[in-house]
């Protein structure tokens, strides 16, 4: 039952969905992961083969089943700089170096700094995305000429691709109102190409894009000085790369976490995803990560299981070896309509119709995150900013929380009750609570609804304590929490304070 469970047959899943899902999520996946390897100035094959071993190793090992990766486009876009300038051996070092910092994030457990990301970053992130996947599909409206020049597709030949995509569109759309037994997807992709099979069409097909029959991939160390300098070179790039892989694919597995209402395991992927990097770079691949357009396709086709992604691999692998002739004879248009579907889904529209109840801070984030997406096309930067920015906003929100209450007892001791946490956004409202000139010589400050938490708080005690003893004195701290009292401890080196012990109240207990 050991091997069963690798591949969730253990569960109960449908046999029919898996393997269709798999079908069109490779049907998908094949003009992305060709696209891009062009884009880069690599070779078709390069992309392919990525696909292939990405989807495989993460399908098998992955923390998250019916999420799909593959080479997609976040990843190898940082690489493009670095594939000018030093070539293709230095990609593959540097997929390989990247794939070693993944499987270290796993290994470590880092993986849950994934939940530090908050929802209006995931909007902007996906809004971000479908709007690149929806642009990337209207390149395809354009071609190349013998000059070299780009050009619009004009007269019969644009009205015939804009006339299939609808007709793609359409079918999408439509046939899951009427059944939802075979994938709405492969339904249309393979009725597009019936009919432009059929009818004799003139129009862009696959193989305009590059001919993709190959091998199967072999074992290739990479052909570069092993050296320092070469570390210098590669390892900025595997470090955004390793970044941006990461992000992408634990965003992608907390949205698949949303939809499937269950729970996956952010190490697991990230372990995953380095072994299939690490794969790559040694069988001559260029590398990549979860692709979120695939992943929504294969859930949206009905998979729940790893065996839609392990087919998907292989049916990728098979057309390399053997099926190249008649996937090339594919119409574009049919895989551009799908994977325009596949933005419109993607494109969170609830943060639309509910952007009149959220904070504007959220708002801005929101915003800020998909445009950096869009223009830049960095999703590790685009997050980034928008953690920092959410947690600016949630830092002085929180600075401005903390209040004090104040009364003298019987025997002439003041006594400050302090609400809210003490940290370096609140420290100056702390500060100007107290009147050391003018409080008696028994001053109390009480901590029971209230928790210290960094060093600028601590050294605003000790500059707040050194005041009272200027002027004769005495600042008692009282209700500190076990972690205070322990930071306060390991401080005392460089802070002055007097905790007044409090035997019986504790607001965390040591464990």
């Amino acid at each position: 039952m050991q091997s069963l469970a690798l591949f969730d047959f253990s569960k109960k899943i449908n046999l029919k969905n898996e393997v269709l899902a798999g079908f069109t999520v490779a049907m998908t996946m094949i003009p992305e992961s060709l696209s891009f390897a062009i884009l880069a100035g690599l070779s078709p094959l390069t992309g392919l083969y990525a696909a292939f071993m990405m989807g495989l190793v993460t399908a098998i090992l992955g923390g998250r089943p019916g999420m799909v990766s593959g080479g997609a486009g976040a990843t190898i876009v940082v690489l493009i700089a670095l594939i000018k300038s030093h070539g293709i051996e230095y990609l593959f070092a540097t997929v390989i170096l990247a794939g070693v910092l993944q499987l270290f994030v796993g290994v470590f457990k880092l993986g849950k700094f994934v939940r530090l990301i908050p929802q209006p970053v995931m909007y902007g992130f996906l809004n971000g995305l479908a709007v690149i996947i929806f642009m990337a599909q209207v390149e395809q409206f354009k071609f190349v000429d013998a000059n070299g020049v780009v050009n619009w597709l004009q007269g019969t030949s644009l009205y015939i691709m804009l006339g299939l995509t609808a007709m793609t569109i359409a079918i999408v759309y439509f046939f899951p109102k009427i059944t939802k037994v075979v994938p709405a997807s492969l339904v249309a992709i393979l009725v597009v190409f019936g009919i432009v099979l059929g009818f004799g069409i003139n129009t862009k097909t696959v193989a305009d894009i590059a001919n993709i029959s190959g091998s199967l991939p072999s074992f290739h160390i990479p052909k570069l000085p092993f050296s320092l300098e070469t570390l210098q070179i590669i390892f900025p790039y595997a470090l955004i790369m390793a970044g941006v892989g990461l992000i992408e694919s634990l965003l992608t597995l907390s949205m698949v976490d949303e939809i499937t209402n269950s729970k996956g395991s952010a190490n697991k992927e990230s372990v995953a995803q380095g072994l299939a990097n690490i794969t790559n770079g040694f069988f001559g691949g260029m590398g990549g990560c979860a692709m979120v357009a695939q992943t929504l396709v294969n859930l949206n086709a009905g998979s729940r299981a790893r065996l839609s992604g392990i087919i998907a691999s292989l049916t990728i692998l098979i057309i390399i070896l053997v099926g190249a002739p008649f996937i090339e004879k594919i119409p574009m248009a049919a895989l551009v309509g799908v994977m325009m579907m596949v933005a419109i889904s993607t494109f969170q529209w609830v943060s639309i119709r509910i952007v009149n109840k959220m904070p504007k801070s959220d708002i801005f984030v929101g915003i800020t995150v998909a445009l950096i997406t869009i223009v830049l096309h960095n999703l590790a930067l685009a997050v980034l900013v928008g953690v920092i920015i959410a947690a600016l906003v949630f830092a002085w929100d929180n600075a401005k929380r903390i209040r004090a209450r104040k009364h003298m007892d019987e025997n002439g001791v003041k006594h400050y009750e302090i609400f809210g946490p003490l940290f370096f956004g609140s420290v100056t409202a702390f500060t100007d609570k107290f009147d050391p000139e003018n409080d008696p010589e028994q001053v109390v400050i009480d901590f029971k609804e209230s928790r210290i938490v960094d060093m600028s708080a601590i050294d605003a005690l000790d500059k707040l304590s050194k005041k009272y003893i200027q002027l004769n004195k005495k600042l008692h701290l009282k209700h500190l929490s076990e972690d205070c009292r322990k930071m306060l401890k390991n401080a005392e080196a460089v802070i002055e304070v007097n905790i007044q012990d409090d035997p019986t109240y504790k607001v965390i207990p040591e464990k």
